[in-house]
């Protein structure tokens, strides 16, 4: 369920400005989308399990907050990462 070494180190690479930047709000809100695509696949089969509800709702709010910061300071960049990971229709 949790992130693999390689998958962070593929997405940190992929949205990262290099292999060592995992701070930045890019890579924080890929990490987050990925986490919360694998916890949600998790609910569709386990659809009592409230903790991992809960923990999915704080997963999604704190990735709303980071896209609302994001949008604020870099509109363009903002675009371009919504587009990338397929988050608004």
């Amino acid at each position: 369920m949790a992130l693999t070494k390689e998958r962070k180190a593929e997405l940190v690479k992929k949205f990262g400005k290099d292999e060592k930047d995992t701070g930045s709000v890019q890579v924080q809100i890929a990490l987050l989308t990925d986490q919360i695509a694998a916890l949600t696949a998790h609910l569709k089969a386990n659809q009592k399990d409230a903790a991992s509800q809960r923990g999915l709702l704080k997963l999604v709010g704190q990735r709303r907050s980071l896209l609302g910061y994001l949008a604020r300071t870099d509109k363009d960049e903002y675009v371009k990462l919504i587009s990338e990971l397929g988050l608004r229709k």
